[in-house]
Formats: structure tokens, C-alpha cells, sequence
């Protein structure tokens, strides 16, 4: 159990910030459901950037469904919050349902977000608690969420988490992604082709990835590799370091050297790559750039790594999320600010937060157009959404084809003074939308389907 433990360190940090996806064959267009669509939402409600009367007072009809009262809507959030202390999961569904609940709820039922601590470890009995308890899972995340795929899917439970980690989830039925990736396709198609192609073409046949020694991570790094080969690049040097960490990094700043490694990928913790990235400096080795991933888009990365970023070149994409940086020209991104100091005041705003935020959004205006609040019909009127962006959180996302990758990204560089978006030509305010499509060849694994069950649609009621 301690290796698990210590295994699976590196599984939180990157996947937990990194991912987020649905995709895959799963069913075709959801079948008509018999709840229909109100003919209104409660009018003079609170707006979100885009979005108009999201939350509002109404005529709640009683209904007899698990996690429904006729003042009340039980939503599970999933976090791992219990194993890496990390609460923005938790602090993003406070601040939602508060604002929400303080303006009518959903349509006069009061949101009621229930925390499912998985601790890395138990997200099957968290989920099986979810599913005795709960209407839906909203914004939320585990790191292990392929281990209960098949309790959520069988018990019939619609999440709308606000990323997704491991393949068995990624793209698992009745699981509804407000934003990619895709268990199909490799998600930083647009990114890549940027670093390898356009911003640093001398680095396409030296790249190097270092990642954590976890089953996990391997595999994401096997997709790295054959994706970076399908944009023209070539994976010249690979190595493990151990999950539980390490007390030198000069040997691996030496290897990369050595390898004469011109762009590096590191799948693991920031506090790692920070570490790393002094080694590297202190040899006076510098690569043309390295992927830090979405995990490190915080401030305690700017501090860890110090100085380092002065001469170190990292990027990261953020899934055609609005930058936090420059979020003040930006309704959407400003009223999540807005909406954390007034309800969660003290709680940090981060990337993981506003995609919780574009979850909990889409989840709250699919239920808003309920004649009657049911899973079933939730789910069909988030599915017929084609141009979702979380009211402006993120580049508009083809919700109702959760295995169609989006164009659109945004990348964003790390400086001494913190992040700051890339100079990477955006043509669509802060995001690009002109990514390459990039099918893996691989077996990385499966999602779930109700047909793995022995159910289909018509068993969601």
C-alpha cells in the first residue's frame, strides 16, 4: 500500500491539474426524453458574463428522484483533497452554490453541493455512496476516476466533473465535459505544433520527456511520443525519475546534456520540474523550451522555480481557458474573482477553479430548462449545446460532440514575475483556433459504456 501510495504521487499532480475529458464512440444522438423543456427560465436572474438568468426563483414540480426535494438538489463533488490538501475543487462548488442558492437556486430548489473525498485511494466507495445519495456529480475531480467509471455508470449517475484523468472515465457514458480532452485524440495537438513547428523548428528531432514512474504516467508518456512523431518531431531521450522525489537532480540536468535534449516534456510535479530547472541552470544548460504543463500554472511554481525562469523557457495550455492574467478585460473571468472574495474570501481563483465554475454553469442552466428537474433530461439539454463558454471562461466548446476535438487553445509562459500569455499568434481574442487533428494509433485504454453494463439510454430516467 505504500508503494501505491508513493506510486501514485505523480498521478495527482499531473493528471489532477492537467486533465480534463470525454470522448470516444460512447452512443449516438441521446434519445428523446420524455421531461421536455420548460418554456422559460425564471426571468430576472443573475447574469454570468455571457450567460443571462442562470440561477432564479420558479415553480419547482414535484418530482420522485434520487437527490431531489421539492426545496432541494443533492450534487456530489468529487476531490482528492484529503491526500494532496488541495481544496479548490470543494471551494469553487461553495462559491457557485452560494451565489446560485442566494438568487433563487434552480428554479426555487436550493443547490446543496455533498464532498466526496476520494484521498487518491478510495474513489470507488466515495462513488458508491455518490450513487445512493446524489442527483447528479458536478465540478469536480479525482485523480483515480477510472477506477469507479463502472459504479458510476452502472448506478446511472451524469457527471459533469470539471476534468477527468484516467481512460476508463475519459469519455465514459453520461459524463459530460464542458471543455476537452479527448480519450481519442491527443489533446495538445495545436500547442505542439507550435513549439515543434513554428516557435522552435531546431528542436523537432531532440526532444526529451521526463516523467514520474506510475503506470499512469507511462502511458501518457507513450501518447506524447507517438503524437509528437505524428506533428514531425522526434522523442530522442526518455527517462523515469521516482514519484516520491528526488534528492539530486543534477544527474538527470546532466543527461538531458548530454542527450543534447532541445524541447522537454515533464509529466510530474511542478516542485520537481522547479528543481529540475536549477540543476539545469547550474550546469548552464538551457533547452529551447519545456513543456511545464497546466499543473505548474500557479504561483507557487513562479517561486519555487526562482531565478531559473530567467534563463529556463516554459509553456504551458491552458484548454482554450481565458488566461487568469489577463482576466480583468474579461466579464466572466472577473465575476469568478468577484464571486471567490465575497464567498470564499482568502481561496485562491486557479485554473483548475474556473473550469469547476464552467462545469458547475453548464450543469446549472441544463437543469434551469427542466419542466421537470430529471437526470434524463439534464443530461439531453446539456448535450444539445454547440457553442458552450462558460458565459466567457473559455473558447467556445461543441458540447453535444464530446469526441470531436476543438481548434482552439491558449498558451501561456512562465517569466520571474509569474505567467504570462505566450506570444503564440492568437486569432480569436486570447485563444488560436487552427490545432491540427492527431489520432492516436495506441491501445491506451477504454471508456466505459453503458452497453459494459449491460444498460443503455433508456434505463435514465
Amino acid at each position: 500500500m505504500r508503494r501505491l501510495l508513493i506510486g501514485s504521487v505523480t498521478v495527482v499532480m499531473v493528471l489532477l491539474a492537467g486533465c480534463s475529458t470525454r470522448s470516444d464512440s460512447n452512443n449516438a444522438a441521446p434519445e428523446e426524453s420524455g421531461a421536455g423543456k420548460a418554456s422559460a427560465p425564471a426571468s430576472g436572474g443573475p447574469g454570468f458574463g455571457t450567460l443571462k438568468d442562470v440561477c432564479g426563483k420558479g415553480d419547482a414540480k414535484p418530482v420522485t428522484a434520487q437527490g431531489i426535494t421539492d426545496k432541494e438538489v443533492k450534487v456530489g463533488v468529487f476531490t482528492d483533497m484529503g491526500f494532496n490538501k488541495n481544496s479548490e475543487m470543494v471551494d469553487a462548488a461553495k462559491v457557485f452554490t452560494s451565489w446560485c442558492n442566494e438568487n433563487g437556486g434552480i428554479n426555487g430548489r436550493e443547490l446543496v453541493p455533498v464532498t466526496h473525498d476520494a484521498k487518491l485511494t478510495e474513489v470507488r466507495q466515495r462513488m458508491q455512496q455518490a450513487c445512493k445519495e446524489d442527483f447528479a456529480l458536478v465540478g469536480g475531480g479525482a485523480a483515480l476516476d477510472g477506477l469507479a467509471a463502472k459504479d458510476r455508470v452502472a448506478c446511472l449517475l451524469p457527471a459533469y466533473p470539471a476534468q477527468s484523468s484516467l481512460a476508463p472515465a475519459i469519455g465514459s457514458d453520461l459524463q459530460v465535459m464542458s471543455a476537452g480532452p479527448y480519450s481519442a485524440y491527443f489533446q495538445y495537438a495545436g500547442y505542439y505544433n507550435w513549439l515543434l513547428n513554428e516557435k522552435f523548428p531546431p528542436s523537432k528531432s531532440d526532444v526529451g520527456i521526463i516523467s514520474g514512474d506510475s503506470p499512469v504516467t507511462k502511458v501518457i508518456a507513450a501518447q506524447f511520443t507517438e503524437s509528437i512523431a505524428a506533428l514531425g518531431g522526434k522523442v530522442s531521450y526518455s527517462d523515469l525519475y521516482p514519484a516520491a522525489g528526488v534528492s539530486d537532480w543534477t544527474p538527470y540536468a546532466q543527461a538531458i546534456k548530454n542527450k543534447k535534449v532541445k524541447g522537454l516534456v515533464f509529466l510530474g510535479d511542478f516542485a520537481s520540474l522547479a528543481k529540475l530547472e536549477q540543476a539545469l541552470t547550474n550546469i548552464g544548460y538551457i533547452p529551447d523550451w519545456i513543456d511545464s504543463n497546466s499543473n505548474s500554472y500557479n504561483s507557487n511554481f513562479i517561486k519555487l522555480a526562482g531565478s531559473a525562469l530567467g534563463t529556463q523557457h516554459n509553456y504551458a495550455e491552458l484548454f482554450a481557458t481565458h488566461p487568469l492574467e489577463t482576466g480583468d478585460d474579461n466579464p466572466a473571468i472577473k465575476k469568478v474573482k468577484e464571486l471567490f472574495a465575497r464567498y470564499a474570501p482568502g481561496k485562491p481563483v486557479t485554473y483548475p477553479a474556473l473550469r469547476a465554475f464552467s462545469a458547475w454553469l453548464l450543469f446549472a442552466t441544463s437543469a434551469r430548462d427542466c419542466a421537470e428537474l430529471t437526470r434524463r433530461c439534464v443530461y439531453d439539454n446539456a448535450m444539445k449545446v454547440t457553442d458552450w463558454t462558460g458565459g466567457g471562461i473559455q473558447a467556445p466548446f461543441d458540447v453535444s460532440k464530446q469526441d470531436t476535438p476543438s481548434k482552439c487553445y491558449t498558451i501561456v509562459q512562465a517569466t520571474p514575475e509569474g505567467w504570462k500569455p505566450a506570444d503564440f499568434e492568437p486569432d480569436d481574442g486570447p485563444y488560436r483556433c487552427d490545432a491540427p487533428v492527431v489520432k492516436y494509433k495506441g491501445d491506451y485504454g477504454k471508456p466505459v459504456t453503458l452497453a459494459d453494463v449491460g444498460k443503455s439510454m433508456s434505463d435514465l430516467k
